[in-house]
């Protein structure tokens, strides 16, 4: 609430709720509230919290994208469609999107349901929803991209969150024309991250990795006013990341 009151934004957007809404002791009288909780309690899970009501909303992904990518499939840990991923809202000059991103886990057991059916269709989707207007899109994306987005990059080449498949993805997002808000206008700002791990006193070391992201359509890069991470504002393992757009 104090993170709220000082910032004021006009569309919040989280993951990892862990909760369906009514579970929630958050008020927000100011916002509109939309959930995509999973099926499965205390799991993952997403929410966007708006000041401006949105035209429509839109909870998971369309069914013909899903159907493609054969993303219903159980995949030993769960259906990733019923585990409250993805929230796209929209309004009149764009759609905002929140997503989190499945973690492909520590034995890499979940990286090829990420390499070749999430990261290509949710791709897929936002593009998609560019051909009617523009789309910025957030979240938790469970993957450092380059080696300046995280402290020790040589040691975790091959590990969860920084494969070759994992970094893959955020390179077709880029060919697709997104762009990284943040590096756009920050290209070689170090130690700039988002998460850290609980063990060995991280955070207060900024032994950390940029996984969480707000990009953005080509055709709003000129409206990009300003892009940053809040790592002084506590209360998780990851810190908020801001977009500010001149619209």
């Amino acid at each position: 609430m104090p993170f709220i009151e000082k910032y004021k934004p006009d569309v919040l957007c989280l993951q990892e709720t862990k909760a369906q809404q009514h579970q929630s002791e958050v008020d927000l009288p100011e916002y509109e509230e939309y959930w995509n909780s999973a099926e499965k309690k205390g799991y993952s899970g997403t929410a966007i919290f708006t000041k401006e009501k949105p035209l429509s909303i839109i909870l998971g992904f369309p069914e013909d994208i899903a159907k493609k990518y054969k993303l219903n499939n159980h995949d030993g840990y769960g259906d990733p469609t019923t585990e409250g991923r993805v929230i796209a809202a929209e309004f009149p000059k764009f759609y905002v999107v929140t997503v989190y991103t499945p973690n492909s886990k520590e034995d890499l057991s979940r990286l090829s349901l990420r390499h070749t059916q999430w990261d290509p269709a949710f791709l897929e989707y936002m593009k998609r929803l560019e051909e009617t207007k523009p789309v910025v899109f957030c979240g938790d994306l469970n993957v450092a991209h380059a080696e300046i987005d995280l402290a020790n990059p040589k040691q975790n080449v091959g590990k969860h969150g920084f494969t070759d498949e994992e970094r893959e993805g955020i390179d077709n997002v880029l060919e697709a024309g997104f762009v990284d808000t943040f590096r756009h206008l920050h290209p070689d700002t170090e130690k700039a991250y988002s998460w850290w791990s609980h063990f060995a006193n991280s955070r207060a070391r900024n032994v950390g990795w940029r996984i969480d992201y707000w990009f953005a359509s080509k055709s709003l890069t000129k409206k990009i006013k300003k892009a940053e991470i809040l790592p002084e504002v506590m209360g998780s393992d990851h810190c908020p990341v801001l977009l500010e757009l001149d619209l």
